[in-house]
């Protein structure tokens, strides 16, 4: 076995990011940039109004004529003079010899005549955004490798962009195996069980950019693992599911060796999920996963999930780490790190029913894994543990 860390670091170093294409920026969100993000224009490109008002010059006490109106996108286009005042909403571009904007809550007007009910004189800056006091034309303003999300969308529109770059989409073939498995909604002998997995990566990996095979439940032959595998040729990744132990049924590593795989590990210090496989199967990568839901989800997190955004050129793969309040008690740990499945409400942490690797009722109770070190003490309430998030 090797630690979890070192599987994680090998893992993505055989992720290559793939080819990039270039996508309308609508088509964004998601996605991680292949090229920064560097603003083609300035924003504001003009002094702008921050308040409806009136536009005045600074330093002068009033009374003022109003001589004009400027609105979004209707720019007021001649030069005021000191005692002149035009009439701004917020948003409007500030016309040629103002510098100042008088709130129109501290107005009075009469006969086209501005004056100033608090007597304050306007100074220089007052409600305006200056010009290029968000970003200015050339600034960089997202790195490559970082996540298009809707608050950065709205970003790149502004900076000018109507597509950028990132990765293409990743493809990945899901391979379900085991003669127990029937297909969702099917009857079920005592010996049978739904086959669960298959759907569930494929939820987990549906916000990612990826396109996914699902190549359905395979025979514990070997003949039939080998053929799917071979079915699944030109995949960036192929993800097989159960079959990875040591019993006779589990055929997934003989099949990848019969096929002149070349296998990185096999096993990790980890709790759920020991028996992770990752190889290569000529230009595929290979991820063998437990059989076992819960196993399959929390390895999924784990290596499933990084290595689709290493592929997709993300600076930072790996899920990140939180800390909470933990709420229960909680054992030593051994010699695998664990991951117990956890509700996060609030910043505090406990313990989303049996911890059971075949507990799904508590999977689906949970928004987070607590993560316990290898060798880890005995932990009390009030505890700080590290959490990773999963919803």
């Amino acid at each position: 076995m090797i630690a979890l860390q070192d599987a994680q670091a090998r893992l993505l170093a055989l992720a290559s990011p793939v080819e990039t294409e270039a996508v309308p920026v609508a088509h964004s969100v998601g996605r991680w940039l292949a090229e920064s993000v560097t603003a083609l224009r300035e924003q504001p490109a003009r002094d702008l109004s921050a308040m409806d008002g009136y536009a005045v010059a600074a330093g002068h006490p009033g009374p003022w004529r109003i001589v004009g109106e400027s609105a979004a996108g209707k720019a007021f286009e001649s030069e005021i003079a000191a005692g002149e005042a035009v009439r701004i909403f917020t948003g409007a571009v500030l016309p040629e010899g103002a510098d100042s904007v008088i709130i129109q809550e501290n107005v009075t007007q009469n006969g086209g005549v501005l004056r100033q009910s608090d007597g304050a004189v306007p100074r220089t800056g007052d409600h305006v955004r200056r010009a290029g006091s968000d970003f200015s034309t050339g600034e960089v303003l997202i790195g490559a490798g970082e996540l298009i999300t809707p608050a950065r969308l709205a970003l790149v529109i502004m900076a000018g962009y109507g597509s950028v770059r990132v990765a293409k989409r990743v493809g990945v073939t899901l391979i379900s195996t085991g003669d127990e498995l029937v297909p969702p909604g099917t009857a079920t002998r005592d010996d049978q069980i739904p086959s669960s997995n298959g759907p569930m990566l494929a939820a987990m990996l549906a916000p990612l950019p990826v396109t996914i095979r699902d190549a359905g439940i395979v025979a514990d032959t070997l003949d039939a693992v080998r053929q799917a595998l071979r079915d699944s040729a030109g995949s960036d990744v192929i993800v097989t599911i159960g079959g990875a132990s040591v019993g006779d049924h589990d055929l997934v590593r003989p099949a990848l060796l019969a096929e002149a795989a070349e296998l990185d590990f096999w096993k990790v210090a980890m709790r759920p999920g020991k028996p992770v496989m990752v190889g290569r199967l000529g230009g595929s990568i290979v991820l063998g996963l437990p059989g076992n839901p819960v196993s399959a989800y929390v390895t999924a997190i784990l290596f499933l999930n990084p290595l689709i955004a290493a592929l997709s050129g993300a600076r930072s793969p790996l899920p990140p780490r939180e800390s909470a309040i933990l709420d229960d008690a909680l054992p030593a740990n051994g010699p695998r790190i664990d991951h117990l499945r956890a509700r996060v409400e609030r910043g505090r942490a406990r313990l989303a029913g049996a911890n059971d690797s075949a507990a799904l009722k508590a999977l689906a109770q949970s928004n987070a894994l607590i993560v316990r070190p290898v060798d880890a003490p005995a932990a009390e309430p009030g505890d700080i543990v590290d959490i990773i998030r999963t919803a």
